[in-house]
């Protein structure tokens, strides 16, 4: 029985409550655990998905979407292979996101906030406006940001339309990557039958391939803008 976990053992080790390990095992999202005697043991395989489990939930996916994703891995998906899927989906940057109402976003803000000053921080991914006077925002880094902004002096349509042109290209850049990473090598993977000694050597791989990839990402911007006012000058 080595390696196995109590319950209570199990929360300890994933920082999830035991009242929820229960809700989500009685969803179907976890499987039973092994009994000896009146009590039930968990496995690498429960640490491994339980950690899954909870990095989707805190990206933002509800119970049913979790569940269609776990119902599409392979009835064998040991921790391995539930290592590398947690691997696949860690966010590619930090996302801090935090629900306040508007009293606590101008005391973060430290003055009062317009109307309009409001829809411009949500035009700049700032904050998402909700229903009842509250809004998610996006990491307290970013307020900072988007009050500099507000503060710049620059017309705010300027501002709308350079995130536009962001939103535009990055998106089409990570859908370019994301097919590129499928095509390439998560699709033959699946197609040489998931071998297990790949398993670990590709979550590592895809762990440290997404902050060289951001770093690439801004590194090349900045050349290209370099490049584009050297040209215009001229």
């Amino acid at each position: 029985m080595t390696g196995q976990l109590t319950i209570d053992q199990l929360a300890e080790r994933t920082g999830v409550t035991v009242r929820t390990i229960r809700f989500w095992a009685g969803r179907g999202l976890l499987p039973p655990p092994v009994l000896r005697g009146r009590t039930g043991l968990y496995g690498p395989e429960h640490v491994a998905r339980l950690e899954l489990v909870s990095e989707l939930s805190a990206l933002g996916f509800s119970l049913s979407a979790i569940e269609g994703h776990l119902g599409r891995l392979p009835e064998s998906a040991g921790a391995t292979e539930l290592a590398l899927q947690r691997a696949l989906l860690t966010p590619w940057v930090p996302e801090q996101l935090e629900e306040v109402d508007r009293a606590e976003l101008e005391r973060r803000a430290g003055r009062a906030l317009a109307d309009t000053d409001l829809a411009l921080l949500a035009d700049l991914g700032v904050v998402d406006v909700l229903d009842g006077g509250r809004v998610r925002l996006h990491g307290s880094g970013t307020l900072g940001e988007g009050l500099a902004v507000i503060d710049s002096g620059l017309p705010v349509d300027v501002w709308r339309r350079a995130h536009e042109l962001i939103e535009q290209h990055t998106t089409a850049l990570a859908e370019d990557l994301m097919k590129v990473f499928q095509d390439e090598v998560l699709q033959p993977y699946r197609d040489r039958g998931r071998p297990a000694d790949e398993r670990t050597r590709l979550a590592q791989a895809f762990s440290q391939l997404k902050p060289i990839t951001v770093r690439g990402v801004v590194t090349a911007f900045g050349r290209a803008v370099n490049r584009t006012i050297r040209e215009r000058i001229g």
